[in-house]
């Protein structure tokens, strides 16, 4: 039986973290529309019941749309070495 924090009583706790990691490591290809259907039922089936992963769902969904009005003025101004760190980021979380 789980908690309101989705972790469980009878002391499996970590299969619910294994699931959020999961959940993290197929961010990427569920907000791209990517994953493939029955990975894609899973997540969402995890979603219903974690509120963690659904409130991360919405930070990254947040950053995608802000990332979206950039234009390339703003890209232009930010130092290159911040440039290259959150590329090297974004193709890490990509690898996964």
């Amino acid at each position: 039986m789980s908690d309101e924090q989705g972790g469980n009583r009878n002391g499996t706790e970590g299969a619910a973290d294994q699931r959020c990691i999961d959940f993290v490591e197929q961010l990427t290809a569920y907000l791209d529309g990517t994953l493939p259907s029955p990975a894609r039922r899973r997540v969402d089936e995890h979603l219903e019941h974690c509120e963690g992963c659904r409130a991360a769902l919405a930070q990254w969904r947040t950053v995608v749309r802000l990332a979206g009005r950039l234009s390339p003025a703003d890209v232009g101004d930010v130092d290159p070495y911040v440039r290259d760190r959150l590329m090297a980021t974004f193709r890490e979380v990509r690898r996964r």
